[in-house]
């Protein structure tokens, strides 16, 4: 039986590189993998952002990706972090995919926490004037802080000089979902019916363990869910990496 192929969608400030660890393992178990890098984060570290980060939404990433996926040759398995976890579920909500990997996922309208950590993680942007209408990009000692605790220092230090400008509003549709006239994080969770892995490390602090629990019981079909003791929000170094890898293995072994 032929092996579903894989769409992965990465996070806010990232790329598809985060993906090549993983990609590597699925690929020599015979899954294709498809990576494809959000609109406007093609560019290099260190570059200035595109102007039209400023005016992106979730609705724009979500097109992009629906058409992502509407060019595979068959339904695939819809593999999301952080960010890309919450968009996951908005393309599979439309596209229906043969199944669902949220990583660290981001808040939808519905499945967002209060807490200081996301808070704090953040608090260099959002105290900027006119934030959710800009391209925006987290300083050094935040991501340190809140993406990358739990990492080892000089992998830390190596991801965040990586890290890319990424859209303001986009931003503001999944921290402040109420204040967002398009309702752009709504998810429609009676259509998520499909089989689902959700994992989260406990020591999560920009997209937390409360965030991952809602999200594993909205969604409508069979769902995996773990937890990682001792891991923050970075699941791409090992052997946390490894640990990933096992579990989305036995879950696309049992779809």
């Amino acid at each position: 039986m032929a092996k579903p192929p894989l769409l992965f969608i990465h996070g806010m400030w990232s790329r598809p590189r985060v993906w090549d660890g993983l990609r590597e393992r699925l690929e020599a178990r015979g899954h294709a993998t498809h990576a494809p890098a959000l609109p406007h984060h093609e560019a290099e570290p260190g570059a200035p952002p595109a102007p039209q980060l400023g005016e992106v939404g979730v609705g724009d990433y979500v097109a992009f990706l629906i058409d992502q996926a509407s060019r595979l040759p068959e339904r695939p398995v819809i593999v999301g972090h952080s960010m890309g976890g919450m968009l996951a579920q908005l393309v599979a909500e439309r596209t229906q995919p043969a199944g669902l990997v949220l990583l660290s996922p981001g808040p939808t309208a519905s499945t967002g926490v209060l807490g200081v950590a996301p808070l704090r993680t953040v608090f260099g942007i959002t105290t900027q004037a006119g934030w959710w209408k800009k391209p925006t990009l987290i300083d050094r000692e935040r991501a340190r802080w809140g993406i990358f605790n739990e990492v080892p220092a000089d992998l830390a230090e190596r991801e965040i000089d990586a890290l890319i400008w990424d859209s303001g509003r986009v931003l503001f549709q999944m921290a402040m979902p109420w204040a967002d006239p398009a309702k752009g994080t709504k998810v429609d969770y009676s259509r998520l019916t499909m089989p689902a892995l959700v994992m989260v490390g406990d020591r999560d602090r920009i997209t937390p363990v409360g965030t991952a629990r809602a999200t594993a019981r909205r969604l409508a079909g069979r769902v995996d869910y773990r937890e990682l003791t001792g891991v923050g929000h970075w699941l791409f170094h090992d052997p946390v990496l490894s640990r990933t890898a096992d579990e989305i293995v036995a879950f696309l072994d049992g779809l």
